[in-house]
This record gives C-alpha cells, structure tokens and sequence, in this order.
C-alpha cells in the first residue's frame, strides 16, 4: 500500500464537500507529474487531504476507491486523468504547514520541495509521523 497528500483549495472544494459527498472523483489536476502520481494510485492507498489557500494544514484521511480512469472534466481529451476516493476520518486535529516544516522527520517531503504539486507521495514514515502529531 502506498501514501499519498492530495491538495485542494478549501473554498472550491474542501475535506466537508468530501466528507459530505462519502466518495467522489478527484478530478481536474492539470499537472504531468501530479497526473503521473494519479496514475500511481491503487485501490486502499491512503490518501491525506491537504488544505491549500488560507489555512495551510493537513485535514482529513481518504482511500482510493477507484484507481485512475480518464477525467471526465478532460473536455480536450489530452490524457488527463482522475481517481474516486472516499472519505475515511477528519484527524484529531489539523496539521499545519508550519508544523510540517518544524520536523526534521519530515524535512524531505514534497510538500516542501515542490510545494505547487497538488498530488504526492508521502513515504510511509512520513505519513505516519504526520498521523502523530494530528495527535498531539
């Protein structure tokens, strides 16, 4: 199983509209590497849902329910793709950006290194360190 962060401007559609919704279709990214990383995804990969915009922060817990399919909002059709994901759990608290970049242990994430990416890996350690501070 891989770990993924997804991010997404709260105010267009954020970790209620999800929640609200159970599941939905991640669609819309119209980046080639963040579209690789799409591509990547395989059903039960948890995913973290980032909140970009205002409150930078990591909100809530999501699982690939459907692995990539071409996005139905690729109205050009130049190969985009798109992923189902359901709603699992809001963490216990947000995380932070500034958070984030206080760790040592979550110094090389990609967040950090290439923070216009709306789709990345985190590596399981990564993930979980930031399941622990949710904690705190």
């Amino acid at each position: 199983m891989k770990h993924w962060l997804v991010k997404t401007e709260p105010e267009t559609y954020g970790w209620a509209d999800l929640v609200s919704k159970k599941e939905d279709i991640w669609d819309g990214v119209r980046n080639y590497q963040a579209r690789n990383f799409l591509k990547d995804m395989a059903e039960g990969d948890l995913v973290m849902v980032y909140h970009s915009g205002k409150h930078r922060e990591v909100v809530g817990l999501a699982k690939v329910s459907e692995e990539s399919f071409p996005d139905p909002a690729d109205e050009e059709g130049k190969g985009w793709v798109a992923v189902r994901l359901a709603a699992e759990n809001e963490l216990k608290r947000p995380v932070t950006l500034q958070e984030i970049k206080g760790q040592e242990e979550l110094s090389e994430m990609l967040l950090l290194k290439q923070s216009r990416l709306s789709v990345m890996p985190l590596t399981a350690n990564e993930f979980d360190f930031i399941l622990q501070l949710a904690e705190k």
